[in-house]
């Protein structure tokens, strides 16, 4: 199948890898730092943003997340009220990034960073948004899923590659690749041997205590770019975990979703374990979908980096302030 779509991946690839030279419409007088990814679907960014965001707190500044609010109506720009927008309004993601900074959404970048630069922020961080060239970048970070790589190597639709690996990696200032384990990935290895940048390991780890996991059975459910790697999670922690329920990633649960959920969980006497990414979906105020929200607890992640790691990501966020600053 992937062989019979290259014609379709080749023209892909030839528009994406144009849009990527074009030269930047805006360059922000606030530096620009940007979590993305090579490949479609989920790598890990958020989290990535989250802690690149927190370093950025510690050292002083202020940031902003810009966001493209998928799986949200409102284009934007808009500035995210976390206390009383929905998903349905400004995206999961949207959501998660304005507890811990003030987050703007807008499908067009440039727009969304001037709304920032007329804020109080001191530096913008892109959640997502590697591949699109109209913002000048000070600092552009990819983060790959250290389970699956780059995949076949191919672009869409052959491949999960959203343009061709050789002409992102051009773009790269380094990698963080999440979950030690794809050290010995072949696919990883690969990856390493054509990206002569840093490249900084991070594996995915609790950020609450999970003590009440060991005496209670669990069923997991996550509608996330790869549930696996939530349920991989899950099962570090506990080993009551009784099943793992998919959705497709930015799933909406309708009722009948809630419905099956509830009721399993009733039958097993279990408790419902899901993301806060698909736990800020469920605010809606139909029966079955409230309850469910009311009745499900998160798990809330971090990345945990080894201590060279976290070393080097500070040094590489100090350098691009310390050059932007210099200009």
């Amino acid at each position: 199948m992937a062989k019979a779509l290259k014609p379709i991946s080749w023209l892909w690839g030839t528009i994406a890898a144009s849009r990527m030279s074009i030269k930047s419409r805006h360059h922000s007088n606030l530096p620009v730092l940007c979590l993305g990814n090579f490949t479609m679907g989920g790598a890990g960014k958020t989290p990535a943003a989250i802690h690149t965001a927190n370093i950025l707190t510690s050292l002083g500044e202020k940031p902003a997340f810009l966001t493209r609010g998928y799986g949200g109506r409102i284009s934007g720009p808009y500035r995210v009220d976390p206390e009383r927008d929905t998903a349905h309004q400004v995206g999961d993601e949207a959501l998660l990034l304005a507890r811990h900074a003030p987050t703007f959404v807008a499908r067009n970048r440039v727009a969304g960073a001037k709304m920032i630069e007329q804020s109080d922020a001191t530096i913008i961080i892109m959640d997502d948004g590697f591949q699109n060239n109209s913002l000048h970048k000070d600092l552009s970070l990819v983060v790959v899923d250290g389970d699956v790589g780059i995949g076949n190597g191919m672009t869409v639709p052959s491949g999960p590659l959203r343009a061709p690996f050789d002409n992102q990696l051009t773009f790269c200032d380094a990698i963080i690749i999440i979950s030690k384990d794809g050290e010995d990935n072949e696919n990883i290895r690969t990856l390493r041997q054509s990206f002569g940048g840093p490249v900084i390991y991070a594996d995915i780890v609790p950020d609450d205590d999970v003590s009440w996991l060991q005496t209670s059975r669990i069923i997991a459910f996550a509608g996330i770019g790869r549930p696996e790697k939530f349920f991989q999670t899950v099962r570090g922690c506990t080993q009551n975990l009784i099943d793992c329920i998919p959705f497709p990633d930015h799933h909406r649960f309708t009722e009948d979703n809630a419905r099956e959920l509830l009721g399993r969980a009733f039958g097993e006497d279990a408790i419902l374990l899901t993301t806060e990414k698909d736990w800020v979906r469920l605010a809606d105020d139909k029966p079955a979908i409230s309850e469910l929200r009311e009745s499900a607890r998160t798990l809330p992640i971090r990345l945990q980096f080894e201590k060279e790691g976290q070393l080097l990501l500070e040094k590489l966020v100090d350098v691009a302030l310390s050059t932007r600053q210099d200009l």
